[in-house]
């Protein structure tokens, strides 16, 4: 099966184990290693660095993260994309 033919649960299920990079509604962002996830898209993760603008990094063992509040996931993502102006 292609990458273009999967469906978005069966993209997140091929990301358990490794990392994955979560931007939540409020802007938070989480980076870390999914360990699992439901239908409504909670994910757990785990050795997880918390970014927020704000605040600064810290360092988490594991989250579980509402899957309502969640507005982007990354597959392998870690949090470091810069956007350039062009």
């Amino acid at each position: 099966m292609s990458l273009e033919n999967l469906l978005p649960l069966e993209l997140i299920d091929k990301c358990v184990g490794s990392q994955i990079w979560v931007i939540m509604n409020s802007g938070k962002e989480f980076v870390g290693k999914l360990i699992g996830f439901d239908d409504y898209v909670n994910m757990v993760l785990e050795e997880v660095t918390e970014i927020d603008p704000g605040e600064g990094d810290r360092k988490l063992t594991k989250i579980l993260l509402n899957g309502n509040n969640i507005c982007m996931m990354v597959p392998g993502g870690d949090g470091k994309i810069v956007f350039e102006d062009k």
